[in-house]
């Protein structure tokens, strides 16, 4: 078993964007195992003060970031439960939009977001470890686009890439 993608047909053009931002090298395991420290030692440097800060009108606060990054990790874990675990019911689209409304992060201190974070992968981190190497390869829809479930562990951290750079360019 191998748990670095073996073509772009593992999932949706689209999703390459975060895809790609992981070392095709190193298993995603240890990926996302070491965004873990990473990532919670730069939230953890923000004050909560700065953390209500939008780099423009209309963009999400730092703590809306944080809980889409919550979120967003469940979503891809759900869908990769989902197909490991042999179902083949298509799963329906997500609008992030929709979520960040009703996630009503500002209602939290940062360091509630972070720890929630912090909780969010290390449930992923079980999940992926304990993952049967035959369901590394499975297949599902989801929001109308094909997936496997070792594309969608991809995407979970090249997800957590893609906004920990955006914090570093435009919020920090």
């Amino acid at each position: 078993m191998t748990t670095t993608l073996a073509d772009r047909t593992e999932a949706a053009e689209y999703y390459f964007t975060y895809i790609d931002k992981v070392p095709r090298d190193k298993d995603v395991r240890r990926v996302l195992e070491d965004q873990l420290g990473e990532t919670v030692q730069l939230l953890s440097g923000i004050s909560e003060d700065k953390s209500h800060y939008r780099y423009a009108p209309e963009k999400w606060s730092i703590r809306e970031v944080v809980g889409h990054l919550s979120d967003c990790e469940r979503l891809f874990v759900f869908r990769a439960m989902w197909f490991a675990r042999g179902f083949d019911s298509p799963l329906p689209s997500f609008d992030q939009n929709v979520a960040i409304v009703g996630a009503r992060s500002e209602d939290y201190s940062l360091k509630e977001l972070v720890e929630e974070f912090r909780a969010v992968r290390g449930s992923t981190l079980h999940f992926f470890r304990n993952l049967p190497d035959e369901a590394w390869t499975r297949r599902g829809i989801a929001s109308g686009n094909p997936f496997t479930v070792r594309a969608l562990a991809h995407i979970a951290a090249g997800h957590v890439a893609h906004h920990v750079g955006i914090l570093r360019e435009r919020y920090l």
